[in-house]
């Protein structure tokens, strides 16, 4: 099975390698990391913007013309409410003949965080700086960070990598057909 991964982020690399694998045990999978364009803003700051962003990283990669099994798309974003604000990610998997989306858990960011993305601000760049850290995103992320790394960002990730794949499961197969 080839999986591809439609960034070069170590934290979306571990979460589908870490899902894949899960779902996948009895299989032989190789992975490669293509970093592609989500045609969104760095910092998607809608549900829809971020979604938008996870299926542009999978139709990029197709017009790539690789063959793969599997090509995953992963999108974070955030979602700006009056004066909060919360961090997800929307996961996009898809093969020649189905596809499948998930979407991470949300959890509120702090208000100086809010306030930076505001500005236009990356979380990412924000979370550097307000913790005063480099390149979080491609570590624990805001959540590992705002959890003491109770939660970290590819913790947050696989389980959605892994609900994505819902209609790629064995004993699913019959339930994801379309009505």
């Amino acid at each position: 099975m080839k999986v591809l991964i439609t960034s070069e982020n170590p934290v979306k690399l571990n979460a589908c390698l870490q899902a894949f694998n899960q779902v996948f045990s009895n299989q032989n999978i190789t992975y490669e990391a293509l970093k592609v364009e989500s045609e969104v803003p760095h910092q998607p700051l809608s549900d829809t913007e971020t979604l938008q962003g996870a299926k542009n990283r999978v139709k990029n990669a197709r017009r790539t013309g690789k063959s793969f099994d599997y090509i995953v798309g992963i999108e974070g974003g955030a979602e700006l409410t009056g004066d909060k604000g919360f961090s997800f990610a929307w996961v996009v998997v898809e093969s020649e003949d189905k596809s499948g989306q998930a979407r991470t858990a949300a959890f509120e960011i702090p208000p100086k965080a809010v306030a930076m993305l505001e500005e236009g601000y990356e979380l990412g760049i924000a979370n550097d700086e307000l913790f005063e850290l480099h390149n979080s995103k491609q570590k624990n992320g805001a959540i590992g960070i705002l959890t003491n790394n109770l939660v970290t960002r590819t913790g947050l990730y696989a389980p959605a990598v892994i609900m994505a794949l819902l209609p790629f499961m064995e004993h699913n197969l019959t339930l994801f057909k379309p009505v």
